[in-house]
């Protein structure tokens, strides 16, 4: 049975079809287009956040497989930054899902399919951010363990939130590709803003 391309997991960008404002916007003109700041600028940043996030839960959790930290103080460290992620993806993809994709796709009917493709990327990331919660918990209840179940718990967890940070990382750099060209083609003021 053939994997669905389009299946976030197995996807290696947008396809050729729904690349037709970034071939007129390439990444590399962004930051110099007149419309680059408001709505495009304020995106960019958040994700860039999301990216940062993941880089150093990736790197905090390599810090504690290492020991540089103890359990006790990555515990500190970690829940609060895990939270603040989960938190914020959940409620930026909401407002995607319920304000922004649906203006968009209005905007630019060739695109449909373009924001049906990061809504069902919405759907899996939940689902791979529900599974990191409950691993993540896991392995702060193994803090208080042995050192054998903390290992085994931390590799848990690091598996665990490489394929969220791959997953997320995929993710963005497509919408991206949507999104901030059409925000360049159309303008702020085009979806309310």
């Amino acid at each position: 049975m053939k994997q669905d391309e389009n299946t976030l997991i197995t996807r290696t960008g947008l396809p050729d079809d729904l690349r037709f404002l970034l071939e007129k916007y390439p990444r590399e003109d962004w930051k110099a287009h007149d419309n680059i700041e408001g709505m495009a600028g304020m995106w960019l940043q958040r994700h860039d956040m999301f990216r940062d996030m993941g880089r150093m839960l990736s790197g905090g959790i390599a810090d504690y497989r290492e020991g540089r930290q103890t359990a006790r103080q990555f515990a500190g460290w970690f829940a609060p930054r895990l939270n603040f992620l989960l938190g914020n993806l959940d409620g930026h993809h909401r407002i995607e899902d319920e304000v922004y994709f649906p203006q968009f796709a209005a905007a630019e009917r060739r695109l449909q399919r373009g924001f049906d493709i990061l809504d069902g990327d919405h759907h899996q990331i939940h689902d791979v951010l529900e599974s990191n919660a409950e691993t993540a918990n896991a392995f702060l209840r193994a803090l208080e363990q042995d050192e054998d179940r903390q290992r085994w718990a931390a590799d848990a967890y690091a598996a665990e939130n490489d394929r969220l940070v791959a997953m997320l990382m995929r993710h963005l750099a497509d919408e991206e590709d949507i999104i901030i060209p059409l925000i360049l083609d159309r303008g702020d003021h085009t979806f309310g803003h």
